[in-house]
């Protein structure tokens, strides 16, 4: 039971059987302080650091008449009130004295293992390690050291980023010993576990709100869906075949054609130039003006609806942004629809490299209609697109005005409220559950919003945190945290300083975007530099097969987007979420089960030709051979075209797994 009891001179929060924060005047555990942040942003790569000063430190205890739980200095000077809600359910602690910066320190058992953090592309265990979370750019290579973050780096915009570094920073955290806690704070926060026996949580504010949850990983992973909201349905035309990214104006329609020709499975075309091109130094980016290109893409409206006949859906590209050199940009700028300078009503402009944008302000209600209607619902829905990358959402800078609130509070929930614009005017068409659209930026909050994750901008290679093994680590710990849906840049998106596919990367990424929910690939930034689906007569045949597993699979992907509705399961889960019992589960990062049936280990290493693969218990079978394999770690062949997959002998779905030996 939780439970919030005070004593002699502090208080104890117990949970789940623990007495998970312990303040007392000689071992405290809760301080304030007053902060002084500075931030520094490069084209939404972010550094932030506080010149913090501590409060004295809060040594007395005492109840007041509605039954708050005050601590304070010896001299009254620092004052802090903590207040469980009636039903247990939440913990609030207010800094009574003016200060904005509250910290506690919450007791670990020995072998407590922690999860969450939002979308973490390189540790899905946060024990030993400290987490800031801010959504910003991950940044390229993301391994200070090496030499692709270092040359990203170099010209000082830290753009290489760190192993914490995440799109999607969430302030949630699970622990093996039965609990969950969720910061309802959009503000600065960091997870820091690295001291054993301890969680720090450091909140840039002056008042936390904490809920809590008690239960097993499944029972937690369930009941924090509740928290978030409900999840969002894929749409079925969405998980019978690959969604093809090709960005190369109206010969895109002709590649398309040859891949079906050669027998893919395609259920989407997704040309994210649909809106133009602008060629920068950093690659082939889009012109940011969300309106068909008629010069690019001629008798496009046709063109869609001729795919569409076929069974085939057109997918176009969207951010929250306008260039300046855009004709939406003066008709934003006209009805005061940006975030402004500070020290003028301009409209503040971000550096995107090349080109400079202005923010549309969803803080202002009108600016948030207006693009939502004049924009997503009649350039892009009426115009007849049947889904989008809703791209970005982690840049707003914090040196600007808006209609309403602080950027500081309001720098991580921009993605939240870039999420429900695109689900409002997707809402407004009467096109939930059909239109598919998805995010890489979020929050608390996305995840009742959008119904499809992608995982970013991987590096085109195996590096282990950048590369193609990161994916599975996003999919698994946004997983927890009420993501049901999760998928990637089929070959990597980022080609930097000579890093370019090979075509082991492409192969092996087909292998493991075909146990995703949505197949897609993407051409990356850098096009004409890499090899692409239809290079080569290899890429053509792999695209071809694993696009039909792909569709084999539908019937399974359909119960597991039925799962999810009602217990709240993710697609791609922890094997810890159906074995919490086995320890050896908890820290496994790189291979995943595909609802319960399903065991998928990619191959996610250069040369490799086997890879080591743990089975929990039940009765496995290897769904390429039909071998049985008893639990336990095994060393399982892995050539290309054949990663390590096994299915539970006894599910419903064996029939259909088998098929795939055919």
């Amino acid at each position: 039971m939780v439970r919030l009891e005070p004593d002699e001179g502090g208080v104890t929060l117990w949970l789940a059987g623990h007495a998970v924060l312990s303040h007392a005047p000689e071992c405290p555990a809760i301080s304030v302080a007053s902060g002084a942040p500075q931030v520094t942003m490069v084209r939404g790569n972010f550094r932030l650091t506080d010149d913090a000063v501590a409060a004295k430190p809060l040594c007395r205890a005492e109840v007041d008449a509605g039954g708050t739980v005050v601590l304070s200095s010896a001299d009254d000077s620092a004052r802090l009130g903590l207040t469980l809600a009636p039903d247990a359910s939440r913990l609030t602690l207010r800094a009574l004295s003016g200060h904005d910066r509250i910290t506690l320190d919450l007791a670990l058992a020995p072998d407590d293992v922690l999860w969450g953090g939002g979308e973490q592309m390189s540790h899905l265990v946060l024990n030993g390690r400290n987490f800031p979370l801010w959504t910003s750019e991950p940044g390229v290579g993301r391994e200070p050291g090496t030499p692709l973050t270092d040359q990203a780096s170099a010209d000082g915009s830290f753009a290489g980023g760190d192993y914490w570094t995440t799109n999607y920073p969430e302030p949630t955290v699970l622990c093996s010993g039965g609990w969950a806690l969720c910061l309802a704070n959009s503000e600065y926060a960091e997870f820091d576990a690295r001291e054993d026996g301890r969680l720090r949580i450091h909140v840039w504010s002056g008042e936390v709100v904490i809920d809590l949850f008690e239960g097993a990983p499944a029972s937690l992973t369930r009941q924090l869906g509740e928290r978030f909201g409900p999840r969002q349905p894929l749409p079925d035309w969405a998980i019978g075949g690959a969604v093809v990214g090709l960005k190369q104006g109206v010969s895109s329609f002709e590649r398309l054609e040859r891949l079906i020709d050669a027998g893919a499975a395609i259920s989407g075309l997704w040309c994210e130039d649909w809106v133009g091109i602008r060629e920068t130094s950093f690659g082939r980016r889009l012109f940011w003006d969300w309106q068909w290109n008629a010069e690019r893409y001629p008798d496009l409206p046709a063109r869609i609806a001729a795919l569409k006949d076929r069974g085939i859906r057109f997918l176009g590209y969207v951010n929250p942004y306008l260039a300046v050199d855009g004709p939406l940009f003066p008709e934003a700028a006209a009805k005061g629809y940006f975030a402004r300078e500070l020290d003028s009503d301009a409209p503040y402009l971000v550096d995107f490299g090349e080109f400079h944008a202005g923010v549309v302000d969803f803080t202002n209600p009108e600016a948030a209609d207006w693009f939502a209607e004049e924009v997503i619902g009649k350039r892009m829905l009426d115009f007849g697109l049947d889904g989008w990358m809703a791209d970005f959402g982690e840049y707003l800078p914090t040196d600007l005005r808006l209609h309403d609130g602080d950027p500081m509070q309001e720098h991580n929930r921009w993605p939240v409220r870039w999420a429900g614009v695109n689900a409002r005017a997707v809402a407004s068409r009467g096109r939930t559950g059909d239109v598919l659209w998805f995010m890489r930026a979020g929050h608390t909050g996305v995840q009742a919003h959008c119904p499809l994750l992608w995982a970013g901008d991987q590096s085109v290679d195996f590096s282990r945190h950048d590369g193609i093994g990161t994916v599975i680590t996003a999919a698994l710990s946004s997983g927890l945290v009420g993501n049901a849906f999760s998928h990637s840049d089929v070959g990597g998106y980022t080609s930097l300083f000579g890093n370019v596919r090979t075509e082991e990367l492409i192969l092996r990424w087909y292998e493991l975007g075909a146990f995703s929910p949505v197949f897609r690939t993407h051409e990356g930034n850098r096009p004409d530099d890499n090899l692409q689906i239809d290079s080569t007569p290899a890429l053509i045949e792999g695209f071809v097969r694993w696009s039909r597993v792909h569709a084999v699979l539908a019937p399974y992907v359909r119960h597991l987007v039925e799962e999810a509705q009602t217990t709240g399961l993710p697609a791609q889960r922890a094997l810890f979420l159906h074995h919490p019992g086995d320890r050896e589960t908890f820290t496994i990062q790189d291979q995943f089960l595909y609802g319960e049936d399903l065991m998928v280990a990619p191959v996610i290493e250069a040369g490799a030709a086997e890879r080591r693969v743990y089975l929990p218990q039940g009765d496995w079978r290897h769904i390429w051979s039909g071998q049985h394999y008893a639990p336990g770690w095994h060393e399982v062949p892995a050539p290309i075209g054949a990663p390590p997959v096994f299915y539970r002998s006894g599910s419903t779905f064996a029939p259909l797994f088998g098929s795939l030996a055919a």
